[in-house]
């Protein structure tokens, strides 16, 4: 069996910021702890040289996953778009989401962790969101998702998640009827478009915490 490699966290925004040497420890700081800002490293030196700096430079900025030269893409990205993602954890089924600025990099939303979700819902969240955030900024005109599912949900207006409710999940269940709510409601002329992984690099709004 291979043995996993050991992580390091450095949580920004949490009950105690600071470095930890284990997920248990980094969970207690951040888990159910609104607006948690936190990020996973392959060495201390390195969880302990980002503490020293601001979130920003590090999370929804993974520039090694971006280095491709646009220039030689025949279908490149388009700029002064939102690039959105989710997490959700499989360890303790808590949920996440972000929005980041292409290509400034520049995180414009954050929103979790929820204690439960799943994936599939931290995506459509995240779409709905950048597309409440475009109804202030009229001059972003593209949403990117790499979710095919949460980009059909989006179109479909109904998040057709599986997920059974429980006591633990009444918060996010709530939220996401308030999405479909938006949905519903609201008419938007914003593309949203699937990021193209394989052909421009990870999308940008990735938490790179894989």
């Amino acid at each position: 069996m291979t043995k996993q490699k050991q992580k390091f966290y450095t949580v920004w925004v949490g009950r105690v910021p600071g470095v930890y040497h284990t997920w248990e420890e980094c969970k207690e700081q951040v888990f159910q702890f609104e607006g948690a800002v936190y990020k996973s490293f392959r060495t201390l030196a390195e969880a302990e040289s980002a503490f020293q700096k601001v979130s920003e430079d590090f999370i929804g900025n993974e520039k090694s996953s971006i280095s491709k030269d646009f220039s030689q893409v025949s279908n490149p990205p388009e700029e002064n778009t939102i690039c959105v993602d989710g997490a959700w954890n499989t360890r303790t089924n808590a949920m996440e989401y972000q929005g980041v600025m292409f290509p400034q990099m520049k995180r414009i939303f954050h929103a979790g962790p929820f204690p439960t979700g799943t994936n599939n819902i931290a995506e459509f969240l995240a779409i709905v969101h950048a597309l409440t955030y475009c109804k202030t900024h009229p001059e972003i005109s593209i949403i990117y998702s790499d979710s095919n599912t949460a980009i059909t949900w989006v179109k479909n207006k109904k998040a057709k998640t599986k997920i059974a409710v429980t006591n633990s999940n009444t918060t996010i269940i709530s939220i996401v009827k308030r999405a479909e709510d938006w949905l519903l409601k609201n008419i938007y002329t914003t593309k949203i478009n699937k990021w193209e992984t394989s052909e421009w690099g990870e999308n940008p709004a990735d938490f790179g915490r894989k």
